[in-house]
């Protein structure tokens, strides 16, 4: 069934089912000491999609986007993209193949220039390569050009051209938030994992963030989002998947989802 997003620039139809998976989880386990964080749980994000990915506190929503990005391996399982597994990669090796991932908390380089903390996104610089730096100067002049071009343009598309020569230090907790994500979209990902990109931000500038998923999302990025901001959630996603302990609790379309009872008791517990 068709579904329709409602993003800041008007509504989105899109029908998942139409689509393939461009990401998919198969019964993903991962134990810390006998206790099990995700319990067999399993999801496909389709290709040209926004997934929200919700649930109480300690549902396990972290420690599942650790495992698709790469961070933290399964204890058992496995975790596809684009069809090939992935599921012993490494983050950086996920990188490479189109997977990036944002942090709740974003950590730049503080006293490296936003622009700088930008390049340090570029994958595949000749210039890094001892062999090429030496015997292919021109070469190397050429990607560094390439990047700081593409770099430019990241910093003006997330709103933040205007301090590109400011220390990373001094941007505001939503100004980091865009900072990381320029930095992913350096290595040009087909599927973004975000990772409450609404936590700690003022409502002015989530506007603007949430118009900027959209837009990458138009432009062909898949995106699983992680956020505890309902009205993000309902407004940007086509479909959510709740976790609770662990394991999925229900699916489907947000404003469906939000109202279900055994999720209004999971977020509420005995209040409800």
């Amino acid at each position: 069934m068709t579904q329709t997003m409602e993003g800041p620039q008007g509504p989105i139809e899109t029908d998942p089912a139409k689509t393939e998976a461009i990401l998919s989880a198969r019964s993903l386990t991962r134990s810390f000491q006998g206790f099990k964080a995700v319990d067999d749980l399993s999801l496909d994000l389709h290709q040209g999609e926004i997934l929200g990915l919700i649930g109480p506190n300690g549902a396990g929503k972290t420690t599942m986007f650790n495992m698709l990005a790469g961070s933290l391996l399964p204890s058992s399982g496995s975790i596809l993209l684009d069809g090939k597994d992935i599921s012993r990669e490494g983050a950086e090796k996920r990188l490479r193949r189109g997977l990036g991932r944002t942090f709740q908390i974003p950590r730049p380089f503080p006293e490296m220039t936003v622009l700088e903390n930008v390049l340090c996104g570029a994958q595949g610089q000749s210039g890094e390569r001892a062999i090429s730096a030496f015997f292919r100067p021109g070469k190397s002049r050429q990607d560094e050009a390439r990047a700081l071009e593409k770099a430019r343009h990241l910093t003006d598309f997330l709103m933040l051209s205007h301090l590109e020569n400011e220390k990373a230090r001094v941007l505001s907790g939503g100004q980091r938030k865009l900072l990381e994500l320029a930095r992913i979209l350096m290595a040009d990902p087909k599927v973004i994992l975000l990772d409450e990109p609404a936590a700690g931000v003022n409502p002015t500038l989530l506007q603007e963030i949430m118009a900027r998923i959209v837009t990458l999302n138009e432009q062909g990025v898949s995106i699983l989002l992680i956020e505890h901001n309902m009205d993000m959630v309902a407004r940007l996603c086509s479909r959510v998947m709740v976790m609770a302990l662990g394991q999925k609790l229900a699916e489907g379309a947000p404003n469906a989802v939000i109202r279900d009872p055994e999720v209004v008791r999971a977020y509420l517990g005995d209040a409800a």
